[in-house]
């Protein structure tokens, strides 16, 4: 497993928290760990099996901007 963490603005509530969770989760993360008040996001995943890029466009396309 690989772990990697993204700078993400424009969140700021649960909602968002959620948004965001779904979207790595489709997208091939095995854990996501969401910190709205640092606007960072922790993924794990399998690099074997999934692509970085899809998950930053995941983030990107449930409405978030990545750093």
């Amino acid at each position: 497993m690989t772990s990697f963490t993204f700078d993400v603005q424009g969140m700021s509530c649960g909602h968002c928290k959620s948004a965001v969770e779904s979207a790595l989760k489709e997208a091939g993360a095995t854990a996501v760990d969401v910190d709205l008040e640092a606007g960072r996001v922790a993924v794990t995943y399998d690099a074997d099996k999934y692509d970085l890029n899809k998950m930053r466009d995941a983030i990107e396309d449930a409405g978030y901007d990545v750093a």
